[in-house]
């Protein structure tokens, strides 16, 4: 089901569709990571903003 973009606030924005590419990619730029290791942090940690920031930072911190 596409995400339905007419619909936002709150709720929206503390998730990440994993399955909406545009916001994986958005996620991924924001970070400076790749695409692959945002979807592998989705995966990973699950679709909460909050934590996949927190993962992310991480992840960047090691390199």
């Amino acid at each position: 089901m596409a995400d339905d973009k007419s619909k936002r606030g709150a709720a929206d924005r503390a998730r990440v569709a994993a399955g909406e590419g545009y916001e994986v990619n958005y996620f991924a730029r924001k970070h400076g990571i790749t695409k692959q290791q945002a979807e592998d942090l989705i995966a990973k940690v699950g679709n909460d903003r909050e934590n996949l920031n927190q993962a992310a930072s991480k992840l960047k911190k090691a390199k």
